[in-house]
């Protein structure tokens, strides 16, 4: 049988092709091949195609960098781009916007996937449950998992064998036991998982991804957005609501994020400080992405935000995709027979994975067979190695004698080009030091008359009025501009009396 032989051009188009791998909602993994151009939503519509999923608005994709901060992968740019990972990439798919009304979802694989995040939510600790909500959110999960309460299969302990929150007690699981044994007896599993998301949807932390900061006195504090608002919690207590329509802005500036809205018909401005400029322009993000999705109407109204201040652009985002209102009445209209939601042999609860998406040690379930696959496979025979090492050698002689011929003809030219690349480097030195000083000085000539303009003029602009009212700008007018300009008055009336003294 004759050898199959590579050559390296083959091998290099080969070697761009990475790997990813998605971990699901239940802790299951698939994975596939992407080039380096290939964008964010084909990953997304490669997980949706497997589920089978349509109402796919609500999800997305999740990631952690190298330093441990959580992104949501932009189905708009390569994904290549936007991961800093070393390959293998390894990505999770979670639910991204929850539904306000979990009632209005059409299909019921979407409602089993959104049962599934708010279980992964309850053991995580991210969905703060009171003692009764607690119990019987737990008793909807052994339901929808094992079925109706049997004395002759269910020991007095069986609780103990799922783990279904950080810390859970015994009087916790008695009191599960006793919500299993006798509330839900005869509930399909459809039906109590769908009990289960309609109790945990009157929860305060419901949609709620926690984004640890300090506020302005140096507490801790939790910041999270749903799709009532922007809400901060300080341990398990909810201290502020900011409704949508209440808000009128999100930045950020370093580590410092700032909510600037109205209550109570007054101007409100929230200040946060997180620990790294990444997590301010995470939480930044994700606070502009849910304003779009549960706040317009329609996403042709969605305008491009940012960041910046007064002069700098800053940062600039734009939300890309359909909006709640838009995903439920696109949700109306499908009409298909209902794809299959649950596999025969899930009837144990596994113990959710960390969502730390760091030290998995899964095996792929289903690797995809790309060429970069199979020819990592070739090369695990010593002969294809030997040829390829071969042609490898023969392709570095050709190069080295291609260098030498370049090197005879270059050493003609270079004495002749060392003169001229000298007097251009200068050149280009002198001509970059006008730039420099082009642009300090327009920049002058448009930032010194603003700033008299809003320190020292009473024109009421509404406009300049805005800006006199941020809490930068008034720091910056008493505890800088003031000073200095009884300094400067101070100075110039000593100087008149000098003179006319004289």
């Amino acid at each position: 049988m004759k050898m199959l032989r590579f050559r390296s051009p083959s091998i290099r188009s080969l070697d761009q092709e990475t790997l990813c791998t998605i971990r699901l909602l239940d802790d299951s993994e698939i994975s596939c091949s992407i080039q380096r151009d290939t964008k964010g939503q084909f990953l997304l519509d490669h997980v949706c195609n497997h589920y089978n999923l349509l109402e796919k608005d609500y999800f997305g994709i999740r990631y952690v960098d190298p330093e441990k901060q959580r992104h949501w992968l932009d189905p708009s740019k390569p994904v290549v781009r936007q991961m800093k990972a070393q390959q293998p990439y390894m990505m999770c798919f979670r639910v991204k916007f929850y539904p306000n009304e979990p009632m209005k979802i059409k299909e019921e694989l979407t409602r089993y996937l959104l049962y599934l995040q708010l279980k992964r939510d309850v053991y995580h600790g991210r969905l703060l449950c009171p003692f009764a909500d607690a119990a019987y959110l737990g008793a909807c999960i052994i339901q929808g998992e094992l079925g109706d309460y049997d004395p002759d299969e269910h020991p007095s302990d069986y609780i103990r064998d799922f783990k279904l929150f950080p810390k859970q007690s015994l009087k916790l699981e008695r009191k599960i036991i006793e919500i299993h044994k006798n509330e839900l007896r005869g509930q399909s599993a459809a039906l109590a998982e769908l009990n289960m998301v309609q109790r945990a949807h009157t929860l305060e932390t419901y949609g709620v991804d926690p984004h640890p900061c300090k506020d302005f006195t140096g507490s801790t504090a939790f910041l999270g957005f749903t799709a009532t608002g922007f809400v901060v919690f300080q341990g398990n207590k909810r201290i502020h609501l900011l409704k949508w329509a209440d808000v009128s802005k999100l930045k950020f500036e370093g580590k410092t994020f700032y909510v600037i809205g109205i209550q109570k018909e007054k101007k409100l401005v929230l200040t946060f400080h997180t620990s790294t400029p990444a997590a301010c322009k995470h939480l930044w993000k994700c606070g502009v992405e849910n304003q779009a999705f549960y706040k317009c109407a329609k996403s042709s109204q969605i305008k491009t935000v940012s960041s910046s201040n007064i002069f700098f652009k800053g940062s600039r985002y734009r939300y890309s995709g359909r909006v709640a209102k838009e995903v439920i009445e696109a949700s109306s209209k499908i009409q298909r027979d209902p794809p299959t939601v649950r596999s025969p042999c899930a009837s144990m609860l596994p113990t959710p994975v960390e969502d730390n998406q760091g030290g998995v040690d899964l095996l792929f379930s289903s690797p995809v067979q790309s060429p970069a696959w199979l020819l990592r496979e070739l090369h695990a025979d010593p002969d294809i190695q030997a040829q390829l090492e071969a042609e490898r050698e023969r392709d570095r002689a050709y190069e080295r004698v291609r260098q030498a011929g370049r090197s005879r003809v270059g050493g003609v030219l270079s004495s002749g080009l060392r003169l001229l690349s000298s007097n251009e480097r200068a050149n280009a030195c002198l001509l970059s030091v006008a730039r420099f000083v082009a642009v300090v000085t327009g920049v002058l000539l448009v930032v010194v008359p603003t700033l008299l303009l809003l320190l020292e003029s009473d024109i009421d602009v509404s406009f300049l009025h805005e800006i006199r009212q941020t809490p930068e700008f008034q720091q910056f007018h008493y505890e800088y501009y003031c000073p200095l300009r009884r300094w400067a008055l101070c100075k110039i009336g000593k100087a008149l009396e000098k003179l006319w003294s004289d």
